[in-house]
């Protein structure tokens, strides 16, 4: 079998497992109202089903890359999916809702391994050309099992119910037999600062209690204090005392990482905030897992056309200015689905599902590319973590905003309180549109510095 062709059946597995795993999420969303009404609970009881997910996936994604640094990619890897199937299948069997949280974060823990250790065969055993054409076709094949997440999600909890739905995830093991022999052994000896991992997930997950908190009642609100309280100082000790650990020092002071990271943050923070309004708006009006599923069509055709629409976008405007348009974007779409809540309007609801969509896909490479071009080459990795921890902790903290204040002052006021999140984001990204605008004027039609093609000696 040649390169090619090995490549991309590589490429299609990984892309497939990709897609299995983001309907935890995406999948689950369309059956949260069945899922609150089996198990008596409110909103923002039923949103910690998607809350928990996304923050382990944000914190566990990190912590992946460096364990794979240090013992290779397969064990990590086969741990993961493990734990990814263990969770769906513990979750689908879930006797009480306690222990479908449990089941849950078991989930996400392992769902957190696909997209790192995925995109981490691919690089490692394929180069040039061939890596390119490989690494295009996961983005394509995930996006396309991914689309069809809302959809598929409403068509078994049609035919059979939830759990079955919370299950489909546990497919991605079938996948693992396909790729073994691709899957690298070596480790490069890296060390991993599982303390310093630790505080990071204490202090995210003290943020997103202390934002749900006021739908959850008095404990978790002091809990989320404690663990923001003692947490933040906690960090900012471990960074001083060992600055090349979890959050290496020399990523975390690079101006242009911190402002697209949290600029893009509010992506997915839109996109898991509309995950859990859309159905249970849709819901209140009768409609079935099923028909919720059947009305995000459009926004699954937005995810497919996404790269290709993404890429010259990021080409034209550069990095920053791209994630500026995806903040906006975002803003947007939050305020429309606030409109939408308001009136209980399938169409508008509809309509901002497909503009977040559009965001998701424009925001994530745009942030990939301005941490990239921003860090010298031996911390790109760690920076690229960093900023994707950053990014899926976003989708926690929505979908606490959504389910926390909800419940207290609606839907539609806290997707409006949700929105204020992008327009700051983008705010705080001017100085870095000018810096790269800057840049850009200082180059000429070839690309090279002005005073290099002038001939000044440098």
């Amino acid at each position: 079998m040649g390169p090619d062709t090995d490549a991309g059946r590589v490429a299609v597995l990984v892309g497939l497992l990709f897609g299995l795993a983001g309907m935890g999420s995406a999948a689950v969303a369309v059956t949260m109202p069945e899922i609150a009404a089996d198990l008596d609970l409110t909103t923002g009881g039923v949103s910690w089903v998607l809350t928990l997910y996304a923050l382990m996936l944000a914190v566990a994604t990190a912590v992946y890359g460096r364990v794979a640094d240090l013992a290779g990619i397969r064990l990590p890897f086969l741990v993961g999916v493990g734990l990814m199937t263990a969770g769906a299948v513990l979750g689908g069997l879930a006797p009480t809702y306690e222990v479908l949280l449990g089941a849950r974060v078991l989930q996400g823990l392992g769902a957190s391994a696909v997209p790192v250790l995925g995109m981490a065969i691919v690089t490692a055993k394929y180069d040039g050309r061939v890596r390119a054409l490989a690494l295009g076709r996961v983005a394509g094949m995930a996006a396309a099992v991914g689309a069809l997440g809302p959809l598929a999600g409403g068509l078994v909890a049609d035919l059979l119910d939830w759990r079955a739905v919370v299950v489909l995830p546990a497919l991605g093991l079938l996948v693992v037999p396909a790729l073994w022999r691709a899957v690298p052994t070596r480790g490069t000896g890296a060390r991993l600062d599982v303390l310093g991992a630790i505080l990071v997930a204490g202090t995210a997950a003290g943020l997103v209690l202390l934002l749900q908190s006021p739908s959850s009642g008095v404990v978790v609100a002091i809990a989320g204090v404690v663990l923001l309280g003692l947490g933040v100082p906690a960090v900012a000790a471990r960074v001083r005392r060992r600055p090349e650990g979890f959050l290496p020092h020399t990523v975390i002071r690079e101006p242009v990482v911190v402002r697209s990271a949290l600029a893009a943050s509010a992506v997915p923070a839109a996109w898991f905030a509309l995950l859990i309004a859309v159905p249970a708006v849709l819901a209140l009006r009768g409609w079935s897992p099923l028909e919720v599923g059947l009305a995000l069509v459009p926004s699954a055709f937005t995810g497919l056309l996404g790269p290709r629409l993404a890429g010259p976008m990021l080409a034209r405007l550069g990095p920053n200015r791209s994630l500026a348009v995806a903040g906006v974007t975002a803003g947007a779409a939050l305020a429309l689905a606030a409109l939408g809540a308001a009136a209980g309007s399938a169409t508008v609801l509809v309509c901002a599902v497909v503009l977040v969509t559009f965001a998701f896909g424009l925001g994530q490479p745009a942030l990939m590319a301005a941490v990239s071009g921003a860090v010298p080459v031996d911390v790109r990795g760690v920076a690229l973590g960093i900023a994707m921890l950053v990014f899926l902790v976003g989708g926690g903290i929505g979908s606490a905003i959504v389910g926390g204040f909800g419940e207290v002052f609606g839907l539609d006021r806290s997707l409006l309180l949700l929105a204020v999140f992008p327009l700051a984001g983008t705010l705080g990204l001017v100085g870095s549109i000018r810096a790269e605008r800057s840049a850009r004027s200082a180059r000429g039609p070839d690309g090279q510095d002005r005073d290099v093609r002038l001939g000044d000696g440098r």
